[in-house]
């Protein structure tokens, strides 16, 4: 970690410090450059990622006109502006903790350290749920294993809209998080909040779709994250010695929750090789993604166990 006297004067009150936003905005990326920060909760880029923390602490809209930059900042403003730097750069705190939100699909979630930091290929496959559905099948009941922040539960329910939604998470503490966006976005009626270990311990239930982005680092991994990494809650992110623990127990129960036409859909990260190599016989169809990574898979209930 950066230390005090390695970083600018001017996050110092007796500095010299930038009198426009775009100053800071420049300063901050410098910064970020000399501490080594690790990027990609948010955003790859620090630029964008200095610029939304500087515009969230000033209380402006993330899409402002790039006037904005020649905005000069009070004494108060420049004091609120380095102090987040500072937690940001000294601590290496995630900027979604500082800021409590994150962006998914377009949409505000509130966040915390009790949770991950939203981040996930299913914004770009929900939208497509419907093309991979069997033809007249309409999706009444879904659920979301390892649910989080909720964010994933809420996208399904919006997209699904006559849908009842089991958002499942072992963590009483990221359930509590789960309920408060639950509340914001106005879906307590439909997106049901259930502690369970995978399916241990929720209610019995078929569900005509299963999406889960579940913990799938190798614990080796977990154990030389980046320190941005290391605060997020490492039972969001440990999948075992080889990353498929959960992910093993999830296709195990799967075939006793699905509906017969029913969907399962597992983000797996760098997981491909492995999960091709383990689980031939699930003909697992790997979904497309913008960036071509296509960690999504899909596997039909009929390749599943079920008694």
């Amino acid at each position: 970690m950066a230390k005090p006297g390695n970083l600018d004067r001017a996050l110092d009150a007796g500095g010299v410090r930038p009198p426009t936003l775009g100053g800071w905005l420049a300063l901050a990326e410098k910064l970020y450059a000399r501490a080594g920060l690790a990027l990609g909760q948010i955003t790859a880029s620090a630029h964008d990622e200095a610029l939304y923390l500087l515009l969230h602490t000033l209380d402006l809209p993330p899409e402002c006109d790039a006037r904005v930059l020649d905005l000069r900042l009070t004494a108060g403003q420049q004091d609120a502006v380095a102090a987040v730097l500072r937690r940001r750069i000294l601590d290496h705190v995630p900027a979604a903790y500082l800021t409590r939100e994150a962006w998914l699909g377009g949409q505000k979630f509130y966040v915390d350290e009790r949770v991950l930091i939203p981040r996930s290929y299913f914004v770009e496959i929900i939208p497509t749920l419907d093309a991979l559905l069997p033809e007249g099948v309409k999706v009444l009941r879904a659920a979301d294993v390892c649910t989080g922040s909720g964010c994933l539960a809420i996208l399904l329910a919006q997209h699904f809209q006559g849908a009842t939604v089991d958002a499942i998470d072992l963590s009483p503490a990221a359930l509590a998080v789960a309920a408060i966006n639950v509340r914001t976005h106005r879906l307590a009626r439909r997106v049901r909040l259930r502690q369970g270990d995978v399916f241990d311990g929720v209610p019995p239930a078929r569900h005509d779709l299963i999406i889960s982005n579940p913990p799938y680092e190798p614990a080796a991994r977990c154990d030389r994250l980046p320190a941005e990494f290391k605060q997020e809650p490492r039972l969001a992110l440990d999948g075992g010695r080889d990353g498929l623990d959960i992910i093993r127990r999830l296709l195990q129960q799967a075939g006793t929750r699905l509906a017969p036409h029913g969907l399962l859909l597992i983000e797996v990260g760098g997981l491909r090789r492995a999960m091709t190599r383990e689980f031939k016989s699930l003909d697992l169809q790997w979904l497309p993604t913008a960036d071509g990574s296509d960690c999504v898979c899909l596997v039909r209930a009929g390749r599943l166990q079920s008694p």
